[in-house]
């Protein structure tokens, strides 16, 4: 597995990045200061958890991974985060259904349907190709110890 290659791989591109980044903040900012209200007690508490939690994934995601010291764990943590990212943003949506008023309540929907595209232009191309990688080197791997591979 060529190491440099999967670092690259693993690497979120910085217009994506940024991209992800405006239209994260934008939610962020109608969550905390924007007049989005519901009619179920403490519902909105738990939108802003959920949109900060999405934050902290979306940072997980696009976080260096050079620390990590085999291009495998590479492979593996950014597929992790990946997948993390697509389980708080399900839980935001979700949660966001309670998000039924006030003057920016529409434009709160908005807002997240515009991250969720925005994540969604990339996201899975990037786990179709780490996953394949991952399965590249379990064959190789498989190869390497001797053993048959059902292909």
């Amino acid at each position: 597995m060529d190491a440099e290659a999967i670092l690259q791989a693993v690497t979120i591109n910085r217009a994506w990045r940024d991209e992800i980044a405006t239209e994260w903040l934008a939610l962020m900012d109608l969550a905390v200061w924007g007049e989005v209200k519901s009619s179920r007690l403490g519902a909105m508490n738990r939108v802003r958890r959920r949109v900060l939690e999405v934050g902290e994934k979306l940072h997980s995601l696009c976080a260096a991974r050079e620390w990590i010291p085999h291009p495998r764990e590479q492979l593996k943590n950014a597929l992790g985060s990946s997948f993390s990212l697509k389980d708080s943003m399900a839980q935001l949506i979700k949660s966001a259904e309670d998000a039924d008023g006030g003057a920016d309540g529409q434009r709160f929907a908005e807002q997240l349907t515009r991250l969720q595209v925005v994540i969604e232009a990339q996201l899975p191309a990037l786990e179709n190709r780490w996953a394949e990688w991952l399965d590249t080197q379990y064959v190789d791997d498989i190869e390497d110890e001797g053993e048959p591979v059902n292909a």
